[in-house]
């Protein structure tokens, strides 16, 4: 171990981990340094690349929460609250533009269903009973039980997303729609069939 100048304060060591006998220089303390590292091992390179992502996920989750800490709850009772209002919209609206709405409110659902089925439960009777359990208590914060803790209130399980994160998402989602619908607009029927 050797020190560093006192006017930078801080440490300076060499380490040895695992079994190989690899050595790694640390800088410890330094003042006025903002910068982090973050040392990854696994038994194989899957598994450190998994643990990467996992790590970019969570900065970038931070990160969206620096930019706008407002958060909605999670489990699908966003899009299911959503998609009930874009309902209630739809059935006001008497012009072609309702079934676009319903559509709309479909395609909401879809993640409701997608946690639900990749969590093991039936997709359709658990959106269903949830839908039916937000209409009926008027708490849209119910969602999908992923957990099997016989909660589905999301934010007694604090499962919560970052606001800016879900506009983007949907945002998104919206726009490679259109662009689809675009060109699906510009090829003509029949176009390209010999």
């Amino acid at each position: 171990s050797s020190g560093i100048n006192a006017e930078y304060g801080g440490s300076v060591r060499e380490i040895g981990f695992g079994t190989t006998k690899d050595r790694m220089l640390v800088i410890e303390e330094c003042h006025n340094s903002r910068a982090v590292t973050l040392f990854l091992r696994g038994s194989n390179s899957m598994i450190v690349a998994e643990a990467k992502r996992s790590i970019w996920d969570a900065m970038c989750v931070i990160r969206n929460l620096v930019r706008d800490n407002r958060i909605v709850y999670g489990g699908g009772s966003n899009e299911i609250s959503a998609a009930i209002s874009v309902y209630d919209a739809a059935d006001k609206n008497s012009s072609i533009e309702q079934y676009a709405m319903r559509a709309f409110g479909e395609a909401l659902e879809s993640v409701p269903m997608a946690l639900a089925e990749n969590s093991g439960l039936s997709p359709f009777s658990t959106l269903a009973e949830v839908k039916s359990r937000q209409i009926k208590e008027g708490n849209p914060r119910l969602g999908i039980d992923c957990m099997d803790k016989g909660e589905s209130d999301m934010r007694v399980q604090h499962v919560i997303e970052t606001l800016i994160g879900k506009k983007q998402q949907i945002m998104l989602a919206t726009q490679l729609v259109r662009m689809i619908l675009k060109i699906d607009d510009v090829r003509s029927p029949g176009e390209g069939e010999e």
